[in-house]
């Protein structure tokens, strides 16, 4: 006997659920609930790594745990790991819209009134799909970044190695199309020689605009102070010895180390330690030291300088991939990047070049080559393609030899005759550069 009831295929629903085994619907709703935790889990965990502040990323720095360890390594790749998430979430929520029609084309009979299976396999499955597995885990992940960003590490470690190929594929291809669309991008080149033309004969404000140009792209590798350089003080040291090292050194802050420099316990402010200059050698000094911030050689410092003026700092001590010490960084080093030199009155000033005539230098090998290419007045760096990691004039000839060569070396590129002056088995110490050409263009000729 026929009817009209539009509800009919929900009294239907027992005489379905009578031909499939009980088991296999609780199968069903089982593994939906899980891919639906799996969901939140992933979707929360987008927004505790990309929430983590500097402050946070310094806690779990010094927490030399497996999960920390982990997540510094995660958020260091950051367009891989977001490609991950995004990968694994769409896997997941394409899995829980497959099951959900599965089970509701199992459980009710829509033949009748297909409007109704529409709003309930698409309305409804979407609605708890949003709630439950963006919505609320994404506002509960915010609340607990560091929590839930430690606990999803090693889940979210294991997917990263599993959904590389994807992962690789989809980085690749925003990489393309971001180096495709230009939407009229000048270069830097462009930019600078604009600048020079609106400057006029203000040199000053020229300088402090090209300054302005590249300050976004300089990592703090290019303008750090390396280890070498560095004067730092041992933990152990006596009290009576500390004092006469910060009046030789004349610096403002000491980097403290512990056995190697590889290994920063903090900063020691001298102004701290003036109230205490008078005190016993028994004096414990080493509980006046500050906490010391670390950056990757990678930071901008533009980041860098957003993030001192946050947390009120000076100094940062610069590490390399391995957690090495490479060098540190200031404060006054960033501002330099725009405004130029700032001589300090308490130094003497530093001579890291001598003009021999109008194209032919002597630099020291520490150069950084960020003030190389001030010193010789060239915007484009010639040395992209050659000079790999290197920061320093000695670290490009490096790249360019594969080895540390001999006093009188000789070696061109792109119209620059490097030879080296002096040099021994550790490092290279002094470079003579003759520069024929800038920019494609005889130097005479500017």
């Amino acid at each position: 006997m026929e009817t009209d009831d539009p509800l009919q295929p929900f009294f239907l629903i027992s005489s379905i659920i009578a031909n499939i085994p009980p088991v296999t619907i609780i199968v069903g709703f089982a593994v939906l609930l899980i891919l639906l935790i799996f969901s939140a889990l992933i979707s929360g965990s987008e927004v505790a790594f990309f929430s983590l502040n500097p402050a946070n990323i310094e806690d779990l720095s010094n927490n030399k745990s497996r999960r920390s360890t982990a997540v510094l390594k995660l958020i260091s790749t950051p367009e891989r790991l977001l490609s991950t998430i995004l990968i694994s979430n769409n896997f997941v929520n394409v899995g829980i819209v497959i099951l959900s029609a599965y089970l509701s084309g199992k459980l009710f009979d829509f033949s009748e009134i297909p409007i109704l299976g529409f709003l309930l396999e698409v309305i409804v499955i979407t609605f708890i799909l949003l709630l439950f597995g963006e919505i609320l885990p994404k506002v509960y992940a915010s609340r607990i970044t560091v929590r839930f960003a430690l606990f999803m590490s090693l889940p979210l470690k294991v997917l990263e190695r599993i959904l590389k190929p994807f992962s690789t594929l989809l980085v690749t291809s925003s990489s393309v199309i971001r180096r495709r669309v230009s939407y009229n991008k000048i270069s830097k080149g462009e930019l600078s020689k604009a600048i020079s033309i609106a400057s006029g004969e203000n040199k000053e404000d020229e300088k402090i605009l090209k300054g302005i140009v590249k300050f976004g792209n300089i990592d703090s590798r290019e303008i750090m102070r390396p280890r070498i350089d560095v004067i730092a003080i041992d933990i152990k040291t006596p009290f009576k010895e500390v004092i006469p090292l910060i009046i030789e050194s004349g610096y403002s802050r000491i980097p403290v180390y512990s056995g190697t420099f590889d290994k920063v316990q903090g900063i020691l402010y001298v102004k701290d330690l003036l109230p205490h200059f008078h005190k016993p050698n028994s004096f414990n000094w080493q509980s006046l030291i500050r906490p010391p911030y670390f950056v990757p050689e990678s930071k901008r410092i533009n980041d860098l300088l957003e993030e001192f003026q946050t947390m009120k700092i000076h100094m940062a001590i610069v590490i390399d991939e391995y957690g090495g010490t490479s060098g540190i960084i200031t404060l006054e080093d960033i501002l330099e990047e725009i405004v130029g030199e700032i001589p300090d009155e308490s130094e003497d000033d530093e001579v890291i070049y001598q003009k021999v005539d109008e194209n032919t230098y002597i630099f020291e090998g520490k150069t950084q080559l960020n003030d190389f290419f001030k010193l010789i007045d060239v915007d484009e760096d010639p040395f992209g393609e050659v000079r790999g990691e290197s920061d320093t004039l000695a670290g490009l000839i490096l790249e360019l030899v594969g080895e540390i060569p001999k006093p009188g070396f000789m070696i061109g590129y792109k119209g620059y005759n490097f030879r080296i002056e002096a040099a021994d088995k550790r490092r290279i110490k002094r470079i003579r550069v003759e520069i024929k050409m800038v920019n494609g263009s005889d130097k005479n000729s500017n």
